[in-house]
């Protein structure tokens, strides 16, 4: 059997190592191009690279997926800062291509069915709120993985009441960020690696539903998942969730 021929872009920062590792580790999979800043895409294209894993940056990934696409490679994104805007561009620039693309806010099985399951619990409680926690070289805030969230918790509370909120902001900020309509809170300290906490409120109770990654090995079987089935999803997929129902 042939192995997938993968590229890696951002090679050197720390997912991109897992990801190389990760890659090398398996028997089904081959790593043949490994890039980071400034070295050059056509390297992909030379390597004979059928998937490449972009853990790169949110000012660099537009391009590096454009470039992709117009080489029909298929790319596998957990690069964040993507709103609704710039993943209709790429669904047109992959929809025009042979490839395929693979965006996921969170590569964590564990993370992803926090998502899926902070989405169950959204419309049975008033109230809810979001603080998610990383390491102080997190290039963005809120996390993607918290965006998500707060989308997937908004489209379950359609038609429900606005939740209860009578507090002003003293200081602009203080309530954290408006996502969808639920508030969201990011922690920046060092010694953190990725976590989220969703916690939702009732009449005299409360519910919390926490996910904590404490190694960057958690995202690999995520990303390996993603490397393995993009080539079977036409188009854009975003979320890792609807890989994984593929197999049920």
């Amino acid at each position: 059997m042939s192995k997938i021929k993968v590229g890696v872009l951002g090679a050197k920062g720390r997912m991109g190592q897992a990801v190389c590792t990760a890659v090398t580790a398996t028997n089904d999979c081959e790593l043949v191009a490994a890039l980071d800043l400034n070295d050059d895409l056509s390297e992909l294209v030379s390597s004979g690279a059928e998937v490449v894993v972009d853990f790169t940056t949110p000012s660099s990934v537009e391009a590096n997926l454009r470039f992709l696409a117009e080489h029909n490679i298929h790319a596998v994104v957990g690069t964040t800062g993507f709103d609704s805007e710039k993943l209709s561009k790429i669904a047109k620039q992959f929809d025009a291509s042979k490839a395929n693309v693979v965006i996921a806010p969170n590569f964590g099985l564990a993370a992803v069915l926090m998502m899926q399951f902070a989405a169950k619990a959204a419309p049975h409680f008033e109230s809810v709120e979001i603080i998610e926690l990383h390491h102080p070289r997190k290039a963005d805030a809120p996390s993607g993985t918290a965006r998500r969230t707060a989308e997937l918790i908004a489209q379950a509370r359609s038609g429900m009441t606005a939740m209860p909120d009578a507090t002003s902001d003293v200081l602009p900020g203080a309530r954290g960020a408006n996502v969808a309509g639920v508030p969201v809170h990011s922690i920046r300290l060092q010694g953190l690696v990725a976590h989220q906490e969703v916690v939702f409120g009732g009449p005299g109770e409360s519910l919390s539903i926490r996910h904590d990654s404490y190694d960057r090995e958690s995202f690999m079987p995520g990303v390996l998942i993603a490397v393995r089935k993009v080539a079977q999803t036409p188009g854009l997929t975003y979320g890792l969730e609807n890989l994984l129902a593929l197999d049920s």
